[in-house]
């Protein structure tokens, strides 16, 4: 985080900059003349970032010494054939160039940078278990860990905790009349209804990929537990027939809610294996 601060601000200063140097030159283009050599200037400074930006700072910078070069052989060719010489006031062509193309180049160099360590830590957040990757939703890592912290909650302050399982009814058999576009249609509806659906402190699992199962936990009883359940089930059947991919298909949910027995329970899977039992009851 710390590092992604300081690639954050850096890339903050790179893009002031870059704003001032457009500020400056804008101002400068207005203020001198002639008109002709301000445009052509201005188009060669355009590819110059460009250039720099696609091929690298160290092209860049030889490519915009190369123009400061031509300049002064414009220079030097206009006071020798010409009385009035070169319009001095142009002088800053001969810096703002290389201002900006630095600037931006910087900018989005730390951008790519920042981009490619978000892409990073996500895909290390995947490859731990921690998210899935398909629903963002969090995995049965992270609901055993949370479970044993809820659980002890409700040692502590006596809060009813309670979970809640959601599978597909006969999923086995309507996987096989699906193709993969719809199973990833199904898999984000039902994610997004269950989360949809609940409290913002109710938090939403996906514990299993290959017969889809969600886990919710909740600081309620079971009957604050079932009319969740009863809200889910209600909103997937509005979802889905308004689902292109799934409007066709008769698909339902079954539900199962268990509370945290302290007396029965010793870990946080009997927690879960009670309520995947109370699935088997919901018709």
């Amino acid at each position: 985080m710390q590092n992604n601060n300081h690639e954050t601000v850096i890339t903050d200063l790179y893009l002031l900059a870059f704003l001032a140097g457009m500020s400056v030159l804008a101002v400068a283009m207005a203020l001198t003349s002639p008109l002709l050599i301000n445009t052509a200037f201005l188009g060669v400074t355009l590819v110059l970032i460009l250039m720099t930006y696609f091929q690298g700072i160290v092209a860049g910078m030889v490519v915009n010494f190369g123009f400061i070069f031509l300049q002064a052989l414009v220079m030097i060719y206009l006071n020798e054939t010409r009385a009035t010489g070169f319009p001095w006031e142009l002088s800053f062509w001969l810096v703002l160039p290389i201002w900006l193309s630095v600037s931006f180049y910087g900018m989005t160099a730390h951008l790519r940078h920042l981009q490619a360590v978000n892409a990073k830590l996500k895909a290390d957040l995947v490859e731990r278990g921690a998210f899935d990757a398909d629903t963002n939703l969090r995995t049965m890592v992270s609901y055993i860990e949370d479970t044993a912290v809820f659980t002890e909650t409700n040692r502590r302050f006596e809060l009813p905790v309670t979970t809640m399982i959601v599978r597909i009814r006969y999923f086995q058999e309507i996987r096989s009349m699906m193709s993969d576009n719809q199973l990833r249609s199904l898999l984000t509806v039902i994610s997004d209804t269950i989360k949809a659906a609940m409290r913002s402190n109710d938090i939403t699992y996906l514990i299993d990929h290959n017969n889809p199962t969600w886990a919710v936990l909740l600081f309620t009883d079971v009957d604050g537990a079932n009319i969740a359940a009863n809200r889910i089930k209600s909103k997937f059947t509005e979802a889905a027939q308004s689902d292109v991919d799934l409007a066709n298909l008769d698909i339902r949910l079954v539900v199962g809610v268990a509370s945290w027995d302290s007396e029965t329970m010793k870990d946080p899977y009997d927690l879960m294996n009670a309520g995947i039992k109370a699935t088997e009851y919901d018709v």
